[in-house]
């Protein structure tokens, strides 16, 4: 079953005119629910908002945070998933035009599938990295927010799966790491925690938002947002990814470099902490 514009139905032929699937005119948000509640509500939908303002879509009068969480919980009750499961909301304009829209109004499209783990956990204690220099990320706003143009991340994923590797790490234009295919990048050297801003061209990740506050609250650990060189990998005592559906996922080795995970460990228990507090 998916959500088409508030209706729950089976029909997914809906691609003949379709701009999202024909031009990648869309911006998406892939969300965790859990017992009932979608995790970081607000941060998600005001991430939406301002993603479909960058791309000059209309923002229909009703699409309130309400609306937002009503229909995506909605759509996974239609399954009858129980515990934890992943939505994806996408927003495209509506279709008409060439690159050139008929005008800006939209439509969107829920799906959603089950998870097996309800709370946040390690899911590998083994996890290979290696850079992806194919195709680089340009440092610029569209490359922040979460559009249907992830071609990147498609071709980068299917050369970390040819050469044995877990996931890989991109780069920008100034060939400065930012992220992972699927996440933002943390890297602990010594008692300082660095991520890069997002003026780097990463994407500004609601797990990344919180991350970043928990880690603020460790009086041993000095937080900044700063560039990181390949070389900066070298030298790093821990490195790890963060999403909203993994939550945290330490790396542990990149090249010849192994890494621990203490630090990973221990936001991961206040993560969830904060989760059952909520």
């Amino acid at each position: 079953m998916i959500n088409f514009n508030g209706t729950i139905t089976d029909d997914t032929n809906i691609l003949a005119g379709n701009r999202a699937f024909l031009y990648g005119d869309s911006v998406f948000e892939t969300v965790k629910i859990l017992d009932g509640k979608v995790l970081f509500l607000e941060d998600h939908y005001f991430r939406l908002m301002s993603a479909m303002r960058i791309v000059r879509m209309e923002i229909p009068m009703n699409f309130t945070m309400e609306y937002f969480e009503g229909q995506i919980l909605s759509t996974a009750a239609s399954e009858n998933f129980s515990g934890s499961c992943r939505a994806r909301i996408s927003v495209y304009r509506k279709e008409g035009g060439f690159y050139l829209p008929k005008d800006n109004n939209v439509s969107f499209l829920i799906t959603v599938l089950p998870l097996e783990d309800s709370v946040y956990r390690i899911e590998k204690d083994q996890y290979e990295v290696e850079l992806y220099k194919d195709f680089i990320v340009t440092k610029h706003l569209l490359s922040t927010i979460k559009s249907s143009n992830r071609m990147i991340n498609v071709t980068g994923s299917i050369f970390a799966d040819e050469n044995g590797y877990d996931n890989c790490l991109l780069i920008n234009d100034e060939k400065n790491v930012i992220e992972a295919l699927n996440g933002n990048l943390f890297m602990l050297i010594g008692n300082k925690l660095v991520t890069p801003p997002i003026s780097e061209g990463c994407l500004n990740g609601v797990m990344r938002k919180q991350i970043l506050a928990l880690a603020k609250k460790i009086e041993t650990i000095e937080v900044e947002e700063a560039p990181i060189s390949p070389f900066d990998l070298q030298k790093a005592d821990e490195l790890f990814i963060t999403n909203v559906v993994r939550g945290i996922q330490p790396i542990t080795k990149y090249r010849k470099k192994e890494y621990g995970m203490g630090l990973a460990k221990d936001l991961l228990l206040r993560l969830n902490a904060q989760i059952r507090l909520g």
